[in-house]
């Protein structure tokens, strides 16, 4: 994902309070018809690891379980508050007006085994 150096977030404690707050995510992984993207609710395990654990659960019927490789990485997107911002917010538009718009959001991605 692209991400300048000046929004970029790096504190764990800071990506983790994301995941807490939105626990809904966005699962990409690779099976036998190419590229899958899973809507499924996943959490941080408690416990004492180097690396946090995401838990969840998907239905029987998703063939999420059989086809993604077990050794195979997945992509993992939390999607946290997102808005426009409007190119009159910023004080420069009316000194200048060399301003555009843009759209804030917070996401966090997380990459790792099944």
């Amino acid at each position: 994902m692209y991400c300048p150096d000046p929004f970029a977030e790096t504190r764990p404690e800071v990506l983790r309070a994301l995941i807490q707050r939105y626990p809904l995510a966005t699962l990409v992984s690779v099976g036998g018809n190419g590229l899958e993207a899973n809507h499924i609710p996943l959490y941080l395990a408690a416990g004492g690891g180097t690396q946090p654990v995401l838990q969840g659960h998907v239905a029987r019927a998703n063939p999420l379980w059989r086809e993604a490789p077990l050794d195979g990485e997945v992509l993992v997107i939390f999607q946290g508050p997102q808005h426009y911002i409007s190119p009159s917010w910023y004080a420069t538009k009316a000194e200048t007006g060399k301003v555009v718009p843009t759209w804030n959001y917070a996401v966090v991605h997380a990459y790792g085994p099944l």
